[in-house]
């Protein structure tokens, strides 16, 4: 894996969970344990599930969209598949 895509993976982590620190800030433990729930914690933490928001074209709006649709149904208790 290229350095490239390190990079890549890691500004998509940011991105997604700042867009939901932000667009949810009056949630904010609930965003907390949702970002927890995606990328897991200690050893088991991985920053590549955030990947499951992406698209082949990178498209942010798209990402972003998709990443709060998944926190509604999170909230709404639609857990599924993390």
């Amino acid at each position: 894996m290229g350095i490239g895509t390190k990079n890549r993976q890691n500004q998509t982590a940011e991105l997604c969970k700042e867009h939901l620190r932000g667009t949810y800030a009056s949630q904010g433990v609930l965003v907390e344990d949702f970002i927890g729930e995606i990328e897991g914690s200690g050893k088991s933490k991985d920053i590549l599930k955030w990947a499951q928001f992406t698209n082949m074209d990178r498209d942010t709006a798209s990402m972003l969209e998709r990443l709060d649709e998944k926190f509604n149904k999170w909230l709404n208790g639609d857990v599924g598949d993390l």
